[in-house]
This record gives C-alpha cells, sequence and structure tokens, in this order.
C-alpha cells in the first residue's frame, strides 16, 4: 500500500512540476545522445541527430508557449519541401503541435474543451464521418471496381482530420488577442511580400523559391484580401497610413488577379464575394443596389465566363452527373476518401473510360464523405458565421472587431471558391496534399472566432 502511495505522489510530483523536470531530462538526454553518436555513429547518424535536438529543443518551447507553433504553422507555408504524395511540413507541424497539446493536456490535467464553442460539434461530427466513410470505403461498394491504394485513402481522411486539427489548436492555444494580431500581421505581411515581387522581377525570382503554386491556392489570395481589407475598413485604432496601406494591397491583389490572371477563375471570384460581404457588413443599404446590380449583371456575366471556357464548364457537368450515378451505391457515407476517382472508368465520360475529378468541393464531399458529411461540412461552416455574426457587435472595437468582420467576408469567399474546386479541403488527386499549405488558412483563422468568443466571455 505504501508503494501504490508512493507511485501516486511521484506521479502526481510529475505532472505538477513539468516546468522543473522536462527541461533537465531533454538535456541529459541530448549530451548522451551525442556521446554516443560521436563514439559509435555516421555522418548520417549526427546528421539525424542534430534533427532531434532540434525537435527537443522546439517541443520544450513550444510546451511553453504554444502559441508560437501558430506562428511556425503559418511560416510553414514557405518551406518548399514537397514530400511523397507531396507530403509537406505544414501537415507535419500540425500532427506535432497537435500531439504537444495532447501531452500537455494529460501531464497537466487540463480539461479538453470540446464543449467550450458551439463549432465544435460539428467540427467533431466532421472528423468521425470522415473516419467513418474511411471505414466503409474498405467495402466491395462497386462490382469490378478497385478501390484507390490505402495510402491515398488515408491522405485523403488525412486533410479533413488536419483541417479540424487546425481549427481546435488555435481555439484552444490562444489566449490572449495579441497572438491573433501577430498571426494575421505575419500573414499579411508574407502576402504583401509575395505580391510585391511579382511587379519586380529580381525580387520574384528569389520569392518563388518559397512560393510554389501548392501555397499559393485561392484560399491564399481569398483570406489576404478579407484580412488586409478587413483592417483597412473596420481598424479605426490603426493611422490611416495604415488603414491606407493595406487598403491598397489588397486592391492591387484584386486588380492583379482579375485584370492580370482573369483566366483563373478561383483567384478573382471569392475577391469579388469578400468585398461584396464587406460592403455589406458596412451598410446593410449596400444589399439593395448589389441586388439590383447582381440580377442586371448575372445573365451576362455568366454567359461570358462559360463562353470564355465552355468545355470546362460543360465536363465539369458532365463529372458531376457521372460522380452522382457513383455516389448512389452509398449516398449515405459516400465511397470513401479518394476512391471515387478510381471508379470512374467504369462510367465513361463523352466516351472516354478515363480517370477524372468533379472539380468542386462540395461534389467531392459527398463522393467522399456521402451526404452526411455534407451536412456536417455545412453545419460547421453556418455554426462559425452564426459565431461571427454574434460576435460582432459584442467584441471591443478596432482589431477585434475588423477582424470578426474579415472572417465573415472569408467565409464567404471560402464558400464560393468550393464551388470552383476543392480548395478548402484539397482531393488527393486534385490540389493535392500540398494544397494543405494554402488550404489550412481559412481553418486556422476562422479557429480565431472561438478565441473571441472565449475572451469576450470572461470580460462580462
Amino acid at each position: 500500500m505504501q508503494h501504490l502511495n508512493a507511485v501516486q505522489q511521484t506521479k502526481f510530483w510529475l505532472s505538477e512540476n513539468t516546468h522543473r523536470w522536462l527541461r533537465p531530462v531533454v538535456v541529459i538526454g541530448v549530451l548522451l545522445l551525442s556521446a554516443a553518436v560521436a563514439y559509435f555513429g555516421t555522418a548520417d547518424e549526427l546528421i539525424m541527430l542534430v534533427g532531434l535536438v532540434g525537435a527537443a529543443l522546439g517541443a520544450v518551447v513550444l510546451l511553453r508557449v504554444p502559441e508560437l507553433g501558430l506562428l511556425a504553422l503559418i511560416g510553414s507555408m514557405l518551406v518548399p519541401y514537397d514530400g511523397p504524395s507531396h507530403f509537406n511540413v505544414t501537415m507535419l507541424l500540425v500532427v506535432a503541435l497537435f500531439g504537444l497539446w495532447l501531452v500537455d493536456v494529460v501531464f497537466n490535467q487540463k480539461p479538453f474543451g470540446f464543449t467550450a464553442s458551439p463549432t465544435f460539434f460539428p467540427l467533431i461530427a466532421l472528423t468521425i464521418v470522415s473516419v467513418l466513410a474511411f471505414a466503409v470505403g474498405q467495402l466491395p461498394l462497386i462490382p469490378f471496381g478497385t478501390p484507390a491504394p490505402m495510402g491515398a485513402q488515408l491522405g485523403g481522411m488525412s486533410m479533413f482530420i488536419l483541417s479540424a486539427m487546425v481549427f481546435f489548436l488555435v481555439s484552444r492555444q490562444i489566449r490572449d488577442v495579441r497572438w491573433l494580431r501577430w498571426m494575421v500581421w505575419l500573414f499579411v505581411g508574407i502576402g504583401a511580400l509575395y505580391t510585391v515581387s511579382r511587379f519586380v522581377p529580381p525580387v520574384e525570382r528569389f520569392t518563388d523559391r518559397f512560393f510554389s503554386g501548392y501555397a499559393l491556392g485561392a484560399m491564399f489570395w481569398t483570406w489576404l484580401v478579407a484580412l488586409s481589407l478587413g483592417q483597412a475598413m473596420f481598424n479605426r485604432k490603426l493611422s490611416p497610413v495604415v488603414r491606407g496601406a493595406l487598403g491598397g494591397l489588397a486592391g492591387v491583389v484584386i486588380f492583379h488577379n482579375i485584370v492580370i490572371g482573369q483566366g483563373w477563375k478561383s483567384g478573382w471570384l471569392p475577391l469579388l464575394a469578400v468585398g461584396g460581404t464587406f460592403l455589406v457588413l458596412w451598410s446593410w443599404r449596400w444589399l439593395i443596389p448589389m441586388g439590383l446590380a447582381g440580377v442586371v449583371a448575372a445573365g451576362p456575366a455568366i454567359r461570358d465566363l462559360i463562353a470564355s471556357d465552355s468545355y470546362s464548364y460543360s465536363t465539369r457537368l458532365d463529372a458531376w452527373r457521372i460522380v452522382w450515378e457513383i455516389v448512389k451505391v452509398n449516398p449515405i457515407f459516400g465511397l470513401g476518401p479518394s476512391n471515387y476517382r478510381w471508379y470512374t472508368p467504369l462510367f465513361r465520360i463523352r466516351g472516354y473510360a478515363v480517370q477524372f475529378n468533379s472539380h468542386n468541393q462540395y461534389v467531392d464531399i459527398i463522393a467522399q464523405i456521402g451526404l452526411i458529411g455534407l451536412a456536417a461540412y455545412l453545419w460547421f461552416f453556418g455554426a462559425v458565421a452564426a459565431l461571427g455574426w454574434k460576435l460582432r457587435h459584442t467584441v471591443p472595437d478596432g482589431f477585434e472587431r475588423a477582424y470578426v468582420f474579415s472572417v465573415l467576408a472569408g467565409l464567404a469567399g471560402t464558400l464560393l471558391a468550393g464551388m470552383l474546386g476543392d480548395w478548402v479541403v484539397p482531393f488527393f488527386y486534385n490540389i493535392t496534399l500540398g494544397g494543405f499549405r494554402a488550404s489550412m488558412l481559412p481553418w486556422l483563422f476562422m479557429g480565431g472566432l472561438v478565441v473571441l468568443q472565449r475572451l469576450s466571455a470572461a470580460r462580462e
């Protein structure tokens, strides 16, 4: 009995005094490993040791200041490493940060906080459905059909799970609004650097080493405009010079993507949704002229858009019809992550038995995790929108209110971008795992609303 009490007391002391024993243990372990490798090791082992030492020191720092991990997550977009199946550092960092959060919760006996916000319930539902859909995808749903390789299925499921992790990490790890400011200014600064480089060839040659197509997906531009323009329009505590610079940055991005990059609709249509949402948030009276302009311009604009890329639109409609025919086998949970592409050759498109993608976020979600997955996805975004709408008049004026408006506008652009491609939850065979470097941005900044919700409740 005394032995059991001693064990329990030791476990209690270890959990309550992590800051006292963790650092010495790490230092002693590193010294012992260094001595062992120096005596027995090779050059490769020495390199591995350096990496392990860096990871250990980083873990110690992040356990003390977890918010730094979220800043590192934004910075990881610039790491050009592209591993197998486009595996990237951003994905690895999310897993590491979530693992460190679990360690902190278990050792320090902190609450998980799964019921702290109404946004968590649909987020958990979306994660669970993606896992169930993966399990269903192992069944022989279509005769003579071959599912995707296991690695592709796991990769497809990881896009849902990692996206949820990003949202949850922000909502639980940030304890002060100043870290939200750092997140916004770091991302806006990165976006401004690349935007300027597009007009200065020598600088562009330098930035191209770090910015790949995966980091410059639709979500990069959507949230760059949402965050910069939101602060310019609604943060009255900023100086006129700073607000003008932020507004100018947003204007340059919109001009460049519409005028110069007009062929890429995912690069500018979501920006119009962002701008339109800001006008309505500025004054509801904009609804009337915008509605009238929309009625007048919608028909010709849609005809022009389709005429400029009629083959793409017509083939997408054919693809959606065929994907729906495939999904009828199991509309509730879909065919499992990544699987539907491998079944498409059984259903000819325009006479060809080829693999193809839907190029639509919502069709992809139905095909991969079913109607119940789409319901959870829309439920989550609806909960985020409702939370933002509630916070718009309860958070302090200045950065916080501008942030809420930015998220609402960014949410509108994100939902529209989903009609143009799998920009929000990348499909393994289209945007690929590499697209997560940009697709994590809406999940990252939407999680900030839960932070503001918690801080607002603490002030009451």
